[in-house]
């Protein structure tokens, strides 16, 4: 408080509001220059009437730089005469005599001389006033109507920010318990602020509002306002003051009804900077209605700003809005630790809620229902004890970059035909899910990140049919995105990688259309089609995965098009169990173990797919696998093109099987199966091997170009060969081994190369045609003499040359390599040339290994 100011200038006669000028000036210090008389000014200093109180020798005292203060110890005041005395005192006791004046005296005392404009405009005059006023320790600045933000004043462009900010706030109403009998008690002391308003309680300076000198604005002081009855029906603006965090001194309670009302008419109204909470006595669902702390109804549209909102109540949320025309703007406001929903949007209610803090909330961070259709940006849910965000019963809503995270059930959950457009959020480290669609749930979810969740980061399920489209779904301690239940949904765009089990899970006659997605580096499978699933897969890219690219199990019946799946850890593709579906127009390729596995009953149709790369060959089928594969290429493979074993019986229909770095078909181990129409060539080892109890049917293929022999028959095995074209093979064209009966007709075998015959005849080693690395099949002996095993093998020839004279036994037509030629007998090849040092010959191609992916089910 300061001593009584002096008269306003207004009282002043003219003759005295004046500057010395000229040179009369030294002679009679009262000579002074006549000046208009300045207009009478108001007295409530808003920002033009502040501003307006100085004249044009002060307009740009509110842009100087902050000046020293001068020292006045040496200066000698003796003989200053009354019309220089502004002159010649120091600043600092002009500013010790200004510091005893109010707002309007001092942009009175502005007018007086340039000098004077700048000392009250001393930024620490205005802010120990301002803080008088309204306690703010940092200025408030409000530039237009629903505009509030606290300045550091240093960082300010302004030079006197205080200043700026009270001319912003200066006409205003004062709720302030116990100040306002002291203020009108006193009118001499703040004389200058008649048209400030105090009061007692909020409900009397809402009662205000309809004065003509009141703007609406109300500045609510520190203190616990208990139990007033707050219905807003007009644009008031309602800002809590108080020094240091404003919020938390100014605490607004209800222990009996919703704490605040917004009804129709309110919808330029303002609330900010106070803590409002709903504290009911009796916090059951027994004793009272559902009641909130802050209820917003139909056609208003307030702003709720920078406001701690809490509620104990366990019936209604803390906030609630509702009806048509329900469409505040919720911004920089705490809803945390209540006992309910934190927000609630219904009954075709909008708003704008941004950046917001939402946590630790009992129920759902946000609840939207019944055609709510909110934008919600930027906001911090977190850490709930339920749902992340709820949207149900035909709720929608467009959620952008929100940060979701760590609440107890799913991040974001969408149910019974809500329809929700969730864009650049980040959804992650939930308890259960990401985001669980279920019950008819729809919604569009783009862009996220989701990932870390203890569950799936994606459910779909239960009719429901949401898009997932662009987003980042990785590093799940389960699965990617998994659809049961009947769910459909389209899957698009993502990046899929690092989860702890499949990329993507369809089960239980779900059909969702899976299209233009990465699924990568996962800890398991990328994609996991079982028990009756279904869906289109297609354009994506499956790559690096721990185990099987594409699982299709128990009943599942996909339609896998255009896929590129490739540089796995095991299988490709992999079909078992009654797995069937459509695999066509795909890449295959470069995986561990084969592109293709096909076992236990599993029917797919596999047509028009590059296969290739395969370190345990192109596709394996086996443990009675069937299938019908036509039309694709399949080359360059580290063993079979195709192996076919264990009662398998596939149809292969014109193929493209080639330059394999093995043999291009092998069938074995009671392997049957239809080839039909295929091309068959360059292939390191045999064509086609047939072997240990199987019995083939083979018609019209073309086998040729192979590096070793067309087709071989052997261990026991059978075939029916009809129509095949068999030429220009290196080692010949049909082989069958001692023992083997097959069924021929109208086979073409012609033009082969028959470098064993030639062999032979030339009496070379065998081994000197084959290496170690192919398997002619020729006669071949034991040697007594020379004690040789059950697994070794002597060409014919090395027993005429090498083994003459020796204890010899011919052992059958087979198909082998000469163990003398190869160096591992006790006795040097005189035919071979320089020996190598190999194992024993082995009689077959080595076998396959299968998929052990179902032991990491």
């Amino acid at each position: 408080f300061q001593a009584t100011p002096p008269p306003p200038y207004d009282d002043v006669p003219a003759d005295m509001v004046a500057e010395e000028s000229g040179p009369g000036a030294q002679n009679s210090p009262y000579q002074l220059r006549r000046k208009t008389l300045l207009p009478k000014r108001t007295a409530c200093p808003t920002k033009s009437s502040m501003e307006g109180a100085s004249t044009s020798a002060t307009e740009n005292f509110g842009h100087r730089a902050k000046r020293a203060r001068v020292s006045g110890k040496s200066q000698d005041l003796s003989g200053i005469s009354h019309g220089d005395t502004k002159e010649k005192l120091p600043d600092e006791v002009v500013l010790k005599i200004f510091s005893y004046l109010l707002e309007q005296d001092l942009c009175r005392a502005a007018c007086v001389c340039k000098r004077f404009s700048e000392l009250a405009n001393d930024p620490i005059l205005w802010k120990r006033l301002y803080m008088e006023v309204f306690e703010y320790t940092r200025p408030m600045m409000h530039p237009e109507p629903g505009k509030f933000y606290q300045i550091n004043p240093e960082e300010y462009e302004h030079p006197n920010p205080w200043k700026e900010s009270f001319q912003q706030l200066y006409k205003g109403a004062h709720v302030k318990p116990g100040f306002a009998e002291h203020f009108y008690s006193n009118p001499a002391r703040y004389k200058g602020r008649e048209n400030m308003l105090y009061y007692d309680t909020i409900e009397d300076a809402l009662g205000g509002v309809q004065e003509a000198h009141f703007d609406g604005l109300i500045f609510v002081h520190s203190g616990i306002y208990t139990d007033e009855w707050i219905y807003i029906e007009s644009p008031i603006t309602m800002i809590g003051a108080a020094p240091g965090k404003v919020a938390d001194k100014v605490i607004i309670e209800n222990t009996r009804d919703s704490t605040f009302v917004f009804m129709e008419g309110s919808e330029d109204a303002y609330v900010g900077y106070m803590t409002i909470r709903f504290n009911p006595d009796d916090k059951s669902a027994q004793h009272h209605n559902a009641h909130h702390c802050l209820e917003i109804t139909v056609n208003c549209s307030p702003i709720i700003d920078h406001c701690i909102i809490r509620s104990t109540c366990t019936v209604g949320s803390a906030v609630c809005v509702s009806g048509q025309g329900a469409c505040p703007t919720i911004k920089h406001c705490n809803i945390s630790d209540c006992e309910n929903v934190g927000l609630y949007i219904t009954d075709h209610a909008q708003g704008i809620y941004e950046d917001n803090e939402i946590s630790n909330n009992a129920l759902a961070g946000i609840w939207v229902k019944n055609h709510g259709n909110p934008i919600i940006r930027r906001n911090h849910i977190h850490h709930g004890r339920d749902v992340g965000v709820f949207t149900f019963d035909h709720g929608m809503g467009y959620f952008e970059s929100c940060n979701i995270h760590r609440n107890r059930i799913a991040g974001f959950e969408v149910k019974a035909y809500a329809n929700p457009t969730v864009v650049r959020c980040e959804i992650h480290h939930g308890q259960t899910g990401g985001i669980y669609v279920h019950e008819k749930g729809r919604g569009q979810f783009i862009e996220n990140k989701i990932y870390a969740n203890n569950f799936a980061g994606v459910w779909i399920t239960s009719n429901s049919d949401p898009t997932i489209r662009g987003n980042s779904i990785f590093n799940g301690n389960q699965g990617g995105v998994y659809i049961f239940g009947d769910g459909r949904g389209l899957i698009e765009g993502n990046d899929i990688y690092g989860n702890a089990l499949a990329g993507i899970q369809i089960r239980t006659n779900s059909c969702p259309i899976v299209r233009h997605n990465k699924i990568h580096d996962g800890q398991h499978g990328g994609i996991y089609v079982h028990e009756k699933g279904q869906g289109v897969i297609e354009e994506n890219e499956v790559y690096s995965n721990t185990l099987a690219g594409v699982w299709v199990t128990t009943g599942s019946t996909p339609v896998l098009r255009r896929n590129r799946i490739h540089s796995g850890k095991q299988v490709g593709v992999y079909f078992y169990d009654n797995g069937h579906g459509v695999l066509e127009d795909n890449d295959i390729y470069n995986h561990m173990y084969s592109g293709v596995q096909i076992r236990t009953g599993s029917n797919p149709k596999i047509r028009r797919n590059k296969i290739w790369g395969g370190q345990n060959g192109g596709i394996l089928v086996y443990n009675s696998g069937l299938g019908c594969i036509e039309d694709n290429e399949i080359f360059d493979n580290a063993m079979a093109g195709v192996w076919i074993k264990t009662d398998s019986n596939p149809t292969l229909r014109r193929n493209k099987i080639h330059d394999g770095r093995d043999g291009g078909i092998c069938i074995f181990n009671g392997g049957r199966g239809l080839l039909e129409e295929n091309d068959i060539f360059r292939n390191a080892q045999a064509g086609v091997l047939i072997s240990t109890n199987s019995h083939p049917v083979l018609r019209k293929n073309r086998i040729f170009d192979g590096f070793a022999a067309g087709i071989e028959i052997t261990n026991h095995a059978t075939a029916t060969l009809e129509g095949n074209q068999i030429f220009n093979n290196r080692f010949g064209g049909l082989f069958l081994a001692s023992g083997v009966n097959v069924t021929m007709k109208d086979n073409k075998i012609m033009n082969n190369q028959d470098a064993i015959e030639k062999a032979v005849s030339r009496g070379q080693c065998l081994y000197k045609i084959s290496s170690y690395t192919s398997y002619p099949m020729h006669d071949f002996y034991r040697c007594h003499t020379c004690n040789t095993t059950d697994r070794n093998a002597i060409c014919v020839n090395c027993i005429k040359k090498c083994h003459q004279g020796h204890d010899v036994e011919f052992i059958r037509h087979d198909r082998f390599f000469c163990d003398c030629g190869a160096g591992t007998l006790s006795n040097p090849c005189t035919l071979a040339g320089e020996p190598t040092h190999d194992t024993d010959t082995l009689y077959d191609s080595a076998p396959p290994i299968e998929s052990n992916t179902l032991q990491h089910n």
